[in-house]
């Protein structure tokens, strides 16, 4: 049974979240401040930190946070998807739509490195790579199932073969190198085209419809990993 006081405790370790949310918005994640935060949560700055140490623990939580929700957007989006095709257009447009709701989190996590922090990967590895594992196990499921395509113009170099093989134990999924290395370029160009877009590198006035140059841009993701298409349309 949970105590009064860890009931009390949840609240504002979340209250800290929020507010630590709120200051990723407006100021930044160099910018971030335990002290600003406790300014705004009404209590000081030494009260924080029987929560939160510092400042990187802060940025840790909110790595994990914003890793965790990005999961969860992209499971719910798949789970009503009929195959693996439509899987993996669900997946990238779960990924572009969280990114462009929360383009300060998604910095935090794709864009340039926070000054003087470095994540910690036994507490943000799991979280960082739900969505790569998702995708893996989609292509995965479509090479068992004979939903790939064979797609051998362009020779996996033997030099890349021990780094295959270290990723797709990794995984525990039995995928050729060929489709393992399309599945890298695929994942590569996914958070590319969402990075782009969220970032606004492709220019104010360049494209009149984002909608339509993401969707152009995950059809042909789709087909260099090789799946077999059915429904190309957003649903």
């Amino acid at each position: 049974m949970t105590t009064p006081r860890a009931k009390a405790r949840a609240r504002t370790m979340a209250d800290i979240l929020r507010i630590g949310r709120d200051h990723l918005a407006t100021e930044g994640a160099a910018a971030l401040s335990l002290r600003a935060v406790a300014r705004d949560l009404g209590v000081v700055s030494s009260a924080v930190y029987r929560y939160v140490a510092s400042r990187d623990e802060l940025l840790t939580l909110l790595v994990i946070d914003a890793y965790d929700e990005l999961g969860d957007a992209v499971d719910a989006a798949i789970a009503d998807a009929e195959d693996s095709s439509d899987q993996f257009r669900a997946l990238g447009r779960a990924v572009r739509g969280w990114g462009l709701r929360e383009p300060a989190r998604y910095a935090l996590l794709f864009g340039s490195p926070v000054p003087g922090y470095q994540a910690p990967a036994e507490r943000t590895t799991e979280p960082g790579t739900r969505v790569v594992v998702r995708l893996v196990g989609i292509l995965a499921d479509a090479y068992t199932a004979g939903a790939l395509r064979s797609i051998e113009t362009v020779p996996v170099p033997d030099s890349l073969s021990a780094d295959l093989a270290r990723i797709r134990s990794g995984f525990d999924r039995d995928l050729p190198d060929a489709v393992l290395a399309r599945g890298v370029l695929v994942w590569s160009g996914l958070f590319g085209a969402v990075s782009f877009e969220v970032f606004g590198q492709y220019g104010r006035d360049n494209f009149t419809d984002a909608s339509a140059l993401f969707e152009h841009h995950l059809a042909v993701l789709a087909d260099t990993a090789g799946f077999v298409t059915t429904n190309a349309q957003p649903r």
